[in-house]
């Protein structure tokens, strides 16, 4: 609950490592475990729930947001859902899917946060403010509206692909609810991520 917030305090560069290194780290620290040691049901359901939990957590949040920033903090907490999906599977497609989800979730990252100075320069600081943005400077427009149809999901888009091998590698782990409450709640963060462009 603090991610928005800090978002929207915290300096640009600090905000874009504080939304990257620590996913990464903790993924890549949970699929060392969990190739060395497996897990038992009652733990892949904790980590279902909680991939659940996160998806419609980070959806639901961003479609009451009005400032830039903050809609990308909770697209952030929705992106851990997604990707815990691949992890919680428990398969080797799994963590192939996640390691997918983590490099397109990282370049989409850095590329959002690239832009965000852009726009804290021209003063805009509101999604409101953001229709003005094409006149004034058109290929951050471009490259932020491109980033964020990504991050809604929109194929042919990398963000697209990604959560598609990791709702194909849900389905490949008999994690059938799993898959449907994943794309539904994409559905929901691209009404969220599709008001940013």
């Amino acid at each position: 609950m603090w991610a928005p917030d800090i978002y929207e305090g915290s300096p640009t560069p600090v905000t874009a490592f504080l939304s990257i290194a620590p996913k990464i780290s903790i993924f890549a620290n949970m699929s060392r475990v969990s190739i060395v040691a497996s897990y038992g049901g009652t733990l892949q359901q904790i980590f279902f729930f909680c991939s659940i939990a996160s998806m419609i957590l980070g959806a639901l949040a961003a479609m009451a947001q009005t400032k830039v920033k903050r809609p990308l903090a909770h697209s952030s907490i929705g992106h851990v859902g997604y990707i815990r999906t691949g992890f919680s599977c428990g398969t080797i497609e799994g963590i192939q899917s996640l390691l997918i989800g983590i490099f397109v979730y990282a370049s989409m990252r850095i590329d959002a946060f690239a832009i965000v100075p852009a726009l804290r320069q021209t003063r805009v600081q509101y999604i409101a403010d953001l229709g003005a943005l094409a006149k004034t400077n058109p290929i951050s427009a471009m490259t932020f509206s491109i980033t964020m149809f990504s991050y809604a999901g929109i194929p042919p888009l990398a963000g697209f692909c990604s959560k598609f091998y990791l709702f194909f590698a849900t389905l490949g782990c008999g994690a059938y609810f799993l898959a449907p409450v994943g794309v539904v709640t994409s559905v929901i963060g691209r009404w969220a991520a599709g008001r940013l462009p």
